[in-house]
């Protein structure tokens, strides 16, 4: 008997879109002879399944199921592909947690915790992982330009901490603009954190829960045309990804045991891609996402095709691992 898998999109941030778009590649690619799927959209405003004619049924939350022609459907696994706020700072965790459907992601605590990237620095420093060095600020808070740049140098980059996709970040290179790209950042979230310049190659590092195994995948050197892998260039083609990374041998294997590492002190499953510059000839942790996008073009179904593990058979294991553990 197939499984009833529900696909999580959307969500409440600015990335809700991106989610649709991961959440139909889900849909496109999942074993439909194992999984009944159905695309269950997260809004403000309600959560609906969207069937194969594009209309809406509405989903009931006390015990997330829906009713189509009179019947009750429940689910057996929520495939949680929602970027951001609720799907990635761990509010759908908790919320599956409490009503006992197994779901793809991390557990609800790591994804508040790595979705909140000071907190997040926080707890990797002790352990030695090397961070730009970094100024955080909360709405309300009083600027000292001079302090901030004392602290942190130009150029900088200035960032929201709780958002995802690289919305509210600017690069700020003189004093004048460090005050209209906090403004930037104040749009996206009420906490900022400014970081130093690191200056070097940027990768991308795809560590998964694979076969019960913690797998860390081929890596992706980013060479953006802008500034920084802003929006433009992660979602509009205005970057290069190159898989596998043109890093020597010694380089390569830094990252890779750094990335591992990461992704065991927090205590991670399911999919993880977490951001390195390096600085100086170290890699330096720059954030981790733990539900980046999935279309064909994204990069972490790149690294895993680069490995010969297809989008399908990603999303079989990543069910079959929640369903497991749940």
């Amino acid at each position: 008997m197939k499984r009833n898998v529900a696909i999580l999109m959307g969500g409440y941030s600015s990335e809700y879109e991106i989610s649709i778009q991961s959440g139909n590649v889900v849909h496109k690619h999942i074993d439909k002879n194992r999984y009944q799927p159905f695309r269950i959209v997260i809004s403000k405003d309600e959560w609906y399944y969207l069937d194969d004619d594009d209309k809406k049924h509405p989903v009931d939350k006390n015990d997330f199921s829906l009713l189509l022609d009179g019947q009750k459907i429940t689910f057996d696994v929520g495939f949680n592909i929602v970027h951001g706020t609720p799907g990635e700072d761990g509010l759908l965790q908790a919320y599956f947690e409490l009503i006992g459907i197994p779901q793809t992601a991390c557990d609800f605590y790591q994804a508040a915790l790595t979705f909140n990237k000071r907190d997040c620095i926080s707890t990797l420093k002790p352990y030695g992982i090397p961070t730009a060095i970094n100024y955080f600020l909360n709405k309300g808070d009083a600027i000292n330009a001079k302090d901030i740049l004392n602290t942190v140098g130009l150029p900088c980059f200035v960032k929201a901490n709780k958002a995802g996709s690289s919305y509210g970040v600017s690069k700020v290179k003189s004093e004048d603009e460090l005050l209209p790209a906090i403004e930037v950042a104040y749009k996206e979230d009420d906490e900022i954190i400014i970081e130093s310049f690191l200056s070097g190659t940027e990768v991308s590092v795809g560590v998964i829960t694979y076969k019960g195994e913690d797998l860390v995948l081929p890596i992706t050197e980013i060479v953006s045309e802008n500034e920084f892998f802003d929006y433009e260039a992660k979602y509009l083609g205005k970057s290069q990804e190159i898989t596998p990374a043109r890093l020597p041998k010694e380089d390569e294997e830094k990252v890779r045991v750094l990335a591992l590492k990461i992704y065991q002190i927090l205590k991670m499953k399911g999919f993880s891609r977490s951001e390195y510059i390096f600085h100086e000839g170290e890699p330096y942790f720059v954030e981790m996402n733990t539900n980046p996008g999935f279309t064909e073009a994204s990069i972490l179904p790149q690294q895993a095709a680069a490995i010969g593990i297809s989008i399908q058979e990603l999303i079989t294991n990543t069910i079959e691992e929640a369903i497991q553990k749940g």
